[in-house]
């Protein structure tokens, strides 16, 4: 069942996932006779992001994140489920109108290298959207504004990819996802590549961007410390499902969720006295497999908290303050 996670602010959100489901078939290793068995990725997944929004969807690597954000562009093709961008159906759309509302939908990749063409200029590079779009004219005013837009400068354009730092390399893939003036920009794990030293300017310059172009960010990552930066509000997910979802500040300083409570026992604090005396909670075990999840809540096998309800019952994501749902039978208190 799709549950309704938005804030009543009285405007139709730019962008409304609903049940999203993605599955993949895939081949047994070895045996004869080797039959598909099916990956379900995300499973049920439903979410809102308004005009000029931050939402950090997090958690451990293999739990969807990245599967949602390529099926809310339609890279991957959903299995089941609805995805609304600013009221449009996008599976209802003709490949030359997804093209068209392409436009305003965008993408930063984790590996600012391999999402750049080695042969091209950075300046090609940067002005190739507007090409493949059909947007005619010289193309060479608008690279170095975004260029300089992005904290570069013009005399980059001429050159290649391998000649910038990872740091420099990610802010020319941001000046290429801008290129079309988006509204919706899915930001995938943008800075997990980078050195730390390096992660807080490019995620000081998407709050820059934000507040200079109001746009929509999906903002994918494992790091709980970096999107508690940016984001205005955060989905836990775990093993394909969302575990917790509200206001950054209530799921950060008060989680619902066991999962939530025990990613955040691992953020470093600032403080060193602090930092020595928390409890950190350690999670036992491996994220169970897609083929193959816990039946009742998928993250039982790894919870303290967990009952023979948690096995036979799925719990359903429930209300728990103003705006802050979690999906647990026995949800944290405070």
């Amino acid at each position: 069942m799709s549950v309704d996670t938005t804030p009543s602010t009285g405007t139709a959100p730019l962008l409304s996932v609903k049940g999203l489901v993605k599955e993949f078939h895939v081949k047994a290793s070895r045996g004869v006779g080797r039959k598909k068995r099916v990956v379900q990725a995300v499973s049920g997944v439903s979410f809102h992001v308004a005009r000029g929004e931050t939402l950090g969807l997090v958690g451990e690597s293999g739990s969807g994140k990245t599967t949602v954000g390529r099926c809310v562009l339609r890279l991957l093709e959903p299995t089941a489920g609805e995805v609304f961008f600013d009221g449009v159906d996008l599976a209802e759309l003709s490949f030359e109108d997804l093209r068209i509302v392409r436009r305003r939908m965008q993408i930063v990749f984790q590996d600012p290298y391999a999402s750049l063409d080695p042969k091209m200029t950075v300046g090609a590079s940067i002005a190739e959207p507007l090409v493949v779009q059909g947007i005619e004219g010289d193309h060479q005013e608008k690279v170095v504004s975004l260029l300089e837009l992005v904290g570069l400068s013009a005399d980059h354009a001429r050159r290649f990819p391998h000649e910038f730092s990872g740091g420099q390399r990610q802010r020319i893939g941001v000046a290429r996802a801008l290129a079309l003036d988006p509204a919706l920009i899915i930001l995938d794990e943008p800075v997990s590549a980078l050195d730390v030293s390096i992660q807080a300017g490019v995620v000081n310059l998407f709050d820059d961007l934000q507040r200079r172009l109001g746009m929509s960010y999906v903002f994918i990552a494992h790091d709980l410390s970096v999107v508690r930066h940016i984001a205005d509000r955060v989905a836990v997910m775990y093993l394909g499902k969302i575990m917790e979802i509200g206001p950054a500040e209530q799921v950060y300083e008060r989680p619902t969720h066991p999962y939530t409570k025990a990613l955040l026992s691992a953020v470093p604090l600032p403080n060193p006295r602090i930092e020595r005396t928390r409890h950190r909670i350690m999670l036992e075990g491996d994220v169970p497999s897609p083929v193959n999840p816990p039946s009742g809540c998928r993250f039982r096998t790894r919870c303290w908290k967990a009952t023979e309800m948690c096995a036979m019952q799925e719990p359903e994501l429930v209300v728990r303050s103003d705006g802050q749902f979690s999906a647990c039978h026995h949800p944290e208190t405070h």
